[in-house]
């Protein structure tokens, strides 16, 4: 597939729920473990992909704080993944200008994958054609949870006056994800359909899409058709289309005082 020629209308940044790893490798009669090892051939293609598009940050949910409740052998064998892939790519994401970021909560992995992840961080921090941003050990709610515990404690100590505050995004400033422009795709392969604790401060205005295609079996062409599907689409952000003619006050419902009519929202 060729990539989008208007910029416009290619998303600037992609998360992706990376769904569907187990459910391959049981359909195939493979151990789960064969199944992320074929998420993350997916994921170096997925990136690769992404970039070809013009798109210049991909986030993606490998392991979410819900995931430390599986078997430790499957932890385990994913953890020595993910450090073996870090390694292993990094030589590659050098050669293609792709920087490498890790968000979450961090301490909770292993030391050799920390380190994994801190070496690959450092080394690809001067890359700019695209940026991977891999959420390891994360949960929205935790990252907000946080974000609030920062803010209280710099509001306690008097750092921060309260009325100094802005309306919206007061806490924006302590999410991970600070600095990064917020998602205006978000694809979720597997065919569920929920967003499972991923970016839900992020995702307010994020165009969703949702895909029946295993992780492990999702190429380029699948990426190809989630941006197209996105390029079709008008996002308002809240605002009348601009498209679409505004019909008369006469034939309009009239909505109370102070409430805008929901074709409005």
């Amino acid at each position: 597939m060729s990539k989008l020629h208007d910029n416009n209308k290619t998303p600037q940044h992609i998360a992706i729920i990376m769904d569907g790893n187990g459910r391959w490798a049981k359909a195939r009669g493979e151990e789960r473990s064969r199944g992320h090892i074929e998420g993350v051939t997916a994921l170096r293609r997925t990136v690769m992909a992404a970039s070809r598009e013009g798109v210049k940050y991909l986030t993606v949910y490998a392991f979410s704080s819900e995931n430390w409740s599986r078997p430790t052998a499957e932890i385990d064998a994913l953890m020595a993944l993910l450090a073996q892939a870090i390694e292993q790519y990094t030589p590659e994401f050098m050669a293609n200008g792709i920087r490498v970021r890790a968000i979450g909560d961090l301490k909770r992995l292993p030391l050799a994958t920390q380190k994994a992840i801190d070496r690959t961080e450092k080394t690809t921090a001067k890359n700019s054609k695209i940026t991977l941003i891999v959420c390891l050990s994360y949960s929205s709610r935790w990252e907000v949870n946080e974000a609030m515990r920062t803010l209280a404690q710099k509001v306690a100590s008097g750092e921060i006056n309260p009325k100094d505050l802005p309306e919206e995004e007061a806490i924006a400033p302590y999410l991970t994800t600070y600095g990064i422009p917020d998602p205006d795709l978000l694809i979720r392969t597997g065919g569920e359909l929920r967003i499972s604790n991923f970016l839900l401060y992020q995702l307010a205005y994020t165009e969703l899409y949702f895909t029946p295609t295993l992780w492990p079996d999702f190429d380029e062409d699948d990426l190809h058709i989630a941006i197209q599907d996105f390029a079709r689409r008008n996002r308002r952000f809240g605002n009348v289309d601009s498209t679409t003619p505004i019909q008369s006050s006469k034939t309009s419902a009239i909505a109370p005082e102070g409430v805008a009519p929901l074709d409005t929202l």
